[in-house]
Protein backbone atom coordinates (compact mmCIF):
# COMPACT_ATOMS: atom_id res chain seq x y z
CA UNK A 1 0.00 0.00 0.00
CA UNK A 2 2.81 2.37 0.09
CA UNK A 3 3.29 3.01 -3.62
CA UNK A 4 -0.40 3.64 -4.15
CA UNK A 5 -0.08 6.37 -0.88
CA UNK A 6 3.17 7.30 -2.81
CA UNK A 7 1.14 7.70 -6.13
CA UNK A 8 -1.55 9.63 -4.03
CA UNK A 9 0.96 11.92 -2.13
CA UNK A 10 2.64 13.04 -5.47
CA UNK A 11 -0.17 13.04 -8.23
CA UNK A 12 0.98 12.85 -12.00
CA UNK A 13 4.75 13.32 -11.17
CA UNK A 14 5.02 9.83 -9.75
CA UNK A 15 2.68 8.68 -12.80
CA UNK A 16 5.33 10.61 -15.21
CA UNK A 17 8.20 9.00 -13.02
CA UNK A 18 7.02 5.75 -13.40
CA UNK A 19 6.20 6.20 -17.28
CA UNK A 20 10.03 7.03 -17.44
CA UNK A 21 11.35 4.06 -15.77
CA UNK A 22 9.65 1.32 -17.94
CA UNK A 23 10.95 3.71 -21.17
CA UNK A 24 14.19 3.14 -20.14
CA UNK A 25 13.60 -0.73 -19.23
CA UNK A 26 12.63 -0.79 -22.43
CA UNK A 27 15.61 0.10 -23.76
CA UNK A 28 17.20 -2.75 -21.65
CA UNK A 29 14.42 -5.60 -22.06
CA UNK A 30 13.51 -4.68 -25.47
CA UNK A 31 10.58 -6.17 -26.78
CA UNK A 32 7.74 -3.66 -26.98
CA UNK A 33 5.34 -3.94 -24.35
CA UNK A 34 6.99 -1.57 -22.17
CA UNK A 35 6.86 0.96 -24.47
CA UNK A 36 3.23 1.26 -24.20
CA UNK A 37 2.79 0.64 -20.54
CA UNK A 38 5.22 3.83 -19.66
CA UNK A 39 3.16 6.12 -22.49
CA UNK A 40 0.43 5.09 -20.86
CA UNK A 41 1.41 6.17 -17.19
CA UNK A 42 2.92 9.53 -18.76
CA UNK A 43 -0.45 10.19 -20.52
CA UNK A 44 -2.05 9.38 -16.81
CA UNK A 45 0.36 11.52 -15.00
CA UNK A 46 -0.56 14.51 -17.74
CA UNK A 47 -3.96 14.03 -17.11
CA UNK A 48 -3.35 13.88 -13.20
CA UNK A 49 -1.07 16.86 -13.53
CA UNK A 50 -4.46 18.83 -14.37
CA UNK A 51 -6.75 17.02 -12.18
CA UNK A 52 -8.74 16.14 -14.92
CA UNK A 53 -9.47 12.81 -13.22
CA UNK A 54 -9.56 11.08 -9.37
CA UNK A 55 -7.55 8.93 -8.30
CA UNK A 56 -9.31 5.56 -9.30
CA UNK A 57 -9.78 6.88 -12.67
CA UNK A 58 -6.40 7.18 -12.94
CA UNK A 59 -5.98 3.66 -12.61
CA UNK A 60 -8.58 2.82 -14.71
CA UNK A 61 -6.80 5.15 -17.22
CA UNK A 62 -3.72 3.69 -16.56
CA UNK A 63 -4.94 0.03 -17.44
CA UNK A 64 -7.62 1.13 -20.41
CA UNK A 65 -4.41 2.91 -22.14
CA UNK A 66 -2.18 0.11 -21.73
CA UNK A 67 -4.29 -3.21 -23.06
CA UNK A 68 -5.10 -0.63 -26.25
CA UNK A 69 -1.15 0.33 -26.50
CA UNK A 70 -0.17 -3.34 -26.23
CA UNK A 71 -3.51 -4.78 -28.36
CA UNK A 72 -2.53 -1.96 -31.17
CA UNK A 73 1.00 -3.01 -31.32
CA UNK A 74 0.55 -6.70 -30.99
CA UNK A 75 -1.78 -6.13 -34.33
CA UNK A 76 0.57 -4.25 -35.92
CA UNK A 77 3.40 -6.78 -35.12
CA UNK A 78 1.63 -9.71 -36.66
CA UNK A 79 0.40 -8.01 -39.62
CA UNK A 80 3.98 -6.83 -40.79
CA UNK A 81 4.95 -9.92 -39.52
CA UNK A 82 7.36 -8.83 -36.63
CA UNK A 83 6.69 -12.11 -34.56
CA UNK A 84 8.03 -14.35 -36.89
CA UNK A 85 11.68 -15.82 -37.12
CA UNK A 86 13.95 -15.86 -39.93
CA UNK A 87 14.24 -19.32 -38.39
CA UNK A 88 11.27 -20.59 -37.76
CA UNK A 89 12.44 -24.35 -37.40
CA UNK A 90 14.82 -23.69 -34.74
CA UNK A 91 13.44 -25.18 -31.87
CA UNK A 92 11.53 -27.94 -34.21
CA UNK A 93 14.22 -30.67 -35.12
CA UNK A 94 12.24 -33.39 -36.17
CA UNK A 95 10.84 -30.80 -38.48
CA UNK A 96 14.36 -29.74 -39.93
CA UNK A 97 14.63 -33.31 -41.09
CA UNK A 98 11.99 -33.65 -43.30
CA UNK A 99 12.60 -35.33 -46.61
CA UNK A 100 16.16 -36.39 -44.92
CA UNK A 101 17.40 -40.15 -46.35
CA UNK A 102 18.67 -42.11 -43.20
CA UNK A 103 19.91 -45.68 -42.68
CA UNK A 104 17.94 -47.86 -40.04
CA UNK A 105 19.99 -48.88 -37.49
CA UNK A 106 17.51 -51.04 -35.63
CA UNK A 107 14.62 -52.69 -37.78
CA UNK A 108 11.04 -51.52 -37.74
CA UNK A 109 9.36 -53.96 -35.75
CA UNK A 110 5.70 -53.64 -34.89
CA UNK A 111 5.48 -49.94 -36.18
CA UNK A 112 9.16 -48.33 -34.18
CA UNK A 113 13.32 -48.37 -35.00
CA UNK A 114 15.58 -47.03 -34.44
CA UNK A 115 17.83 -44.72 -37.01
CA UNK A 116 20.73 -42.47 -36.79
CA UNK A 117 21.02 -39.01 -38.30
CA UNK A 118 24.01 -36.73 -37.40
CA UNK A 119 25.60 -37.39 -34.04
CA UNK A 120 22.06 -38.78 -32.44
CA UNK A 121 19.83 -41.67 -32.73
CA UNK A 122 16.23 -41.09 -33.61
CA UNK A 123 13.27 -43.65 -33.00
CA UNK A 124 11.43 -44.02 -36.12
CA UNK A 125 7.94 -45.13 -37.39
CA UNK A 126 7.00 -46.86 -40.47
CA UNK A 127 6.52 -50.29 -42.31
CA UNK A 128 8.47 -53.18 -41.33
CA UNK A 129 11.75 -52.92 -42.63
CA UNK A 130 15.22 -54.34 -41.82
CA UNK A 131 18.23 -52.51 -40.46
CA UNK A 132 20.32 -51.01 -42.61
CA UNK A 133 17.45 -50.56 -44.97
CA UNK A 134 17.20 -46.65 -46.45
CA UNK A 135 14.36 -44.45 -45.47
CA UNK A 136 13.09 -41.22 -46.06
CA UNK A 137 11.66 -38.99 -43.45
CA UNK A 138 7.85 -38.03 -44.31
CA UNK A 139 6.13 -36.36 -41.30
CA UNK A 140 7.18 -37.01 -37.29
CA UNK A 141 5.04 -36.94 -34.10
CA UNK A 142 6.66 -35.18 -31.10
CA UNK A 143 10.39 -36.82 -31.35
CA UNK A 144 9.36 -40.21 -33.45
CA UNK A 145 10.44 -39.40 -37.27
CA UNK A 146 7.58 -40.58 -39.63
CA UNK A 147 9.22 -42.84 -42.52
CA UNK A 148 8.72 -44.52 -45.59
CA UNK A 149 10.93 -47.07 -47.47
CA UNK A 150 13.11 -44.58 -49.65
CA UNK A 151 13.51 -45.88 -53.55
Amino acid sequence: MQIIDLIGQYGGWSWIIAGLILLALELILPGGVLVWLGAAAVVTGIVALFNLAPFSIQWVLFGALSLAGVAAWLGLARRRNLLESDRPLLNLRAAQHMGETLELTEAISDGFGRARLGDSTWRVSGPELPRGARVRVTGYDGTVLKVEAAN
